[in-house]
């Protein structure tokens, strides 16, 4: 089992965004930033936060798996997927096929929280 966590103050994000989109497009995928910029400005930026920190949280988890397979992946290559079903979790796709192969065998689990001044993710990744 592996496990991964971070926190992020949201001005942070915000500022990075409102200071250039090349921020915006180097971190989240176009997917994220569809489903996100269909928010209010409330919390438009909380949103981005959380997704941030749950991209981190999994590359702290899965780091391990990568450093030991010789791998390494960016940003984009993690989306946090919103899925609307009864559990109302995030999903986490990893889009690189190599990673993706070496990931298989794990369920990788996400948990994202925000509010006003912060954004947390936690990751726990474990065999199938």
């Amino acid at each position: 089992m592996y496990c991964g966590t971070d926190i992020i103050e949201v001005s942070r994000i915000k500022e990075a965004i409102e200071k250039s989109d090349k921020f915006k497009y180097k971190i989240f995928t176009e997917k994220e930033i569809q489903d996100i910029d269909k928010m209010s400005n409330d919390t438009k930026y909380q949103r981005y936060a959380g997704k941030f920190a749950a991209k981190e949280s999994v590359y702290k988890a899965i780091s391990k798996l990568l450093i030991d397979n010789g791998m390494t992946i960016e940003f984009k290559d993690i989306e946090i997927e919103n899925v609307y079903d009864l559990k109302r979790r995030p999903k986490v796709n990893i889009l690189v096929n190599e990673v993706k192969k070496i990931i298989d065998i794990y369920n990788i689990d996400i948990s994202i929280s925000h509010v006003k001044e912060n954004a947390i993710a936690m990751c726990v990744v474990s065999i199938k």
